[in-house]
């Protein structure tokens, strides 16, 4: 191995390296998830250089806990306050590159700059007893489901709804119109920590639809589509229930381009969510090992019809 390897931070601006890595790799990453995944937390990323010339990437994001004084109601500054929980992705190397230390290196640097966090990762499935070694277990699988976009299965969905109303009264709204405080204390219940600055990046993305679906007035779930390399991603998609996921999910799909491909990442032991995938004539591509270095966090799988991404949990 070369001594003049070394790692860094990523500069901001050198997320979408990061990237287009994944592109290539067939990941099929949203058109603006750099800026976004910069907005989770600017100093969790991490470039491998030798001679000057990328070699390998890693993404460890750290997201600030609750005690850090962010009730996920404000902008939550970078992330960068630490937390007790983080996760690993975008683990690169360049093909060329593999098989010479290069990747075990950053990985252990990624793996230090966690320490002291509870770490999950999704990992391919082959993976699973490489990442084992380094501490993790299996808490689940995730299965990507692929179909196809621009339904006409939405037009039963109300829309325009706001934040009020009588009870079991049902809508689909933009989420621009429900108060951010509700939105942030929502998704902390679906995730195992705030993350307020990536979420306000995240519902705010160009090419994308965000939207949320009330039930007597009051936030019942929310999902955002995205345009993709190829086609778009659904993630999150958060629901109580099944019939409120089945009623976002529909008016997301109407919201994508007639014929694209629609791609939905679904927590395994949510048998309701496999259910709606195939329903809807979704079929599974793909799919991931959710680890953790610690004891699976204590989420509500049941109403995670599909995760936010496999890059950042």
């Amino acid at each position: 191995m070369q001594s003049d390897y070394r790692i860094r931070v990523m500069r901001r601006n050198e997320v979408g390296v990061a990237i287009d890595w994944a592109a290539r790799e067939g990941w099929n990453p949203g058109l603006h998830d750099a800026a976004c995944f910069a907005a989770a937390e600017s100093d969790g990323f991490f470039v491998g250089e030798l001679d000057g010339a990328t070699v390998a990437v890693i993404s460890a994001v750290k997201y600030e806990s609750d005690g850090d004084g962010d009730d996920g109601a404000g902008d939550g500054g970078d992330g960068a306050g630490g937390g007790d929980f983080g996760f690993i992705g975008l683990y690169i190397v360049a093909p060329a590159m593999r098989g010479r230390g290069y990747g075990l290196r950053i990985w252990r640097a990624a793996m230090e700059r966690l320490r002291g966090c509870n770490i999950g990762l999704d990992g391919v499935v082959a993976q699973q007893e490489n990442y084992r070694k380094s501490g993790f277990r299996l808490a689940h699988r995730n299965v990507r489901y692929a179909g196809v976009g621009g339904r006409s299965s939405a037009a039963g969905a109300k829309t325009g709804g706001k934040m009020s109303g009588a009870a079991g009264a049902e809508a689909v709204v933009e989420l621009s119109e429900v108060p951010f405080a509700v939105l942030a204390a929502y998704d902390r219940r679906m995730f195992p920590a705030p993350r307020a600055a990536f979420l306000r990046a995240w519902i705010q993305q160009p090419d994308s639809a965000a939207l949320g679906v009330l039930s007597g007035g009051e936030l019942a779930g929310y999902g955002v589509l995205r345009r993709c390399r190829a086609g778009h991603k659904i993630g999150p998609l958060f629901a109580d229930t099944p019939a409120l996921a089945e009623q976002l999910f529909a008016a997301l799909c109407a919201r994508a381009a007639a014929g694209a491909s629609v791609y939905l990442d679904i927590p395994a032991p949510n048998s309701q969510a496999l259910a709606l995938a195939r329903g809807a004539g979704m079929q599974p591509v793909f799919e991931t090992a959710r680890m953790y270095t610690g004891a699976p966090p204590q989420l509500p799988l049941d109403k995670i019809f599909g995760i936010t991404t496999f890059e950042l949990g």
